[in-house]
């Protein structure tokens, strides 16, 4: 899955389609890295012109990635879906989503699975060049540079986790479909109990590292965050997923209320209608 070569594809494949390098690297006295590196005591400021440019490509590699496992389930993997319905607005559109139709504009019905994709650069990178053609040597691991790459940015998970919840709470239609985020990095130590705790109450059902080659905190006690080894695993974890009958509710209400809600539900003989019961219950409380 994501590896240096990629990261390397994608400074290429920018710099040949006319981004300026100043817009994708630090420069450092006459050098130019992808990140500061710890030992630069520089005070340089955060590079942010290539946030937007790493966004897209991404997305894009996601698409790739997982366009095969979207066939095998008879839908279409889709960059920037919109769907009004879920909050899901061109301003603020779902990064990838399995859909059932090939378009971008979808309603709740339609949409299988929606992806939310937080990944960057990892690894620390040089630029130089020779004969006029670009050259980018590897520097160091994201351990090397001052950066905070992907899933180990709080701000990045917490945003992730905040479009999770709107999407939710936007729609009872949203209450179907379940919401992954995807990265590229392990995630810090003080994330991945709130990850399980997201995962339990049903906000997101899975925050996945497609970056294999780190071999830390890669997955968390309960897994709701987990790193697939390969493209294998990584399509069985989906395909499980998406087999799921799933349903999301969630309220605060007091014990006895609750209590008279389940032992009501229990005394219809049908699985189904003792879980329409009880969800509609709990609606109207």
């Amino acid at each position: 899955m994501w590896t240096k070569e990629d990261e390397i594809e994608f400074f290429l494949s920018s710099i040949k389609n006319n981004i300026d390098i100043q817009n994708l690297f630090y420069k450092i006295k006459d050098s130019y890295f992808a990140y500061i590196p710890k030992n630069n005591e520089n005070n340089i400021a955060t590079l942010q012109s290539r946030n937007a440019i790493i966004g897209s490509w991404t997305e894009k590699w996601c698409k790739d990635l997982l366009e095969e496992t979207a066939k095998q389930n008879n839908l279409y993997a889709i960059n920037g879906v919109i769907c009004e319905e879920l909050g899901l607005s061109k301003q603020s559109s779902a990064d990838l989503a399995f859909c059932t139709t090939n378009d971008i504009y979808q309603i709740p019905d339609n949409i299988k699975v929606i992806f939310e994709i937080k990944m960057s650069i990892v690894n620390n990178y040089k630029y130089e060049t020779n004969n006029k053609e670009p050259i980018i040597h590897y520097y160091g691991d994201y351990k090397s540079h001052k950066g905070m790459p992907s899933l180990r940015r709080s701000d990045s998970v917490l945003k992730a986790i905040g479009k999770a919840i709107n999407i939710r709470v936007s729609s009872e239609k949203a209450n179907s479909i379940p919401i992954i985020i995807l990265g590229n990095t392990n995630v810090s130590e003080n994330y991945l109990n709130k990850i399980d705790h997201l995962g339990k109450y049903g906000i997101i059902q899975k925050v996945i590292s497609l970056n294999p080659n780190i071999n830390e905190n890669n997955c968390s006690k309960d897994k709701f965050f987990i790193t697939p080894n390969d493209e294998t695993e990584l399509s069985s974890i989906l395909n499980d997923i998406l087999k799921m009958d799933l349903h999301y509710f969630s309220t605060m209400i007091d014990m006895e209320n609750l209590a008279k809600i389940i032992k009501d539900s229990v005394l219809y003989d049908d699985n189904e209608k003792i879980v329409q019961y009880f969800l509609d219950a709990i609606k109207g409380v």
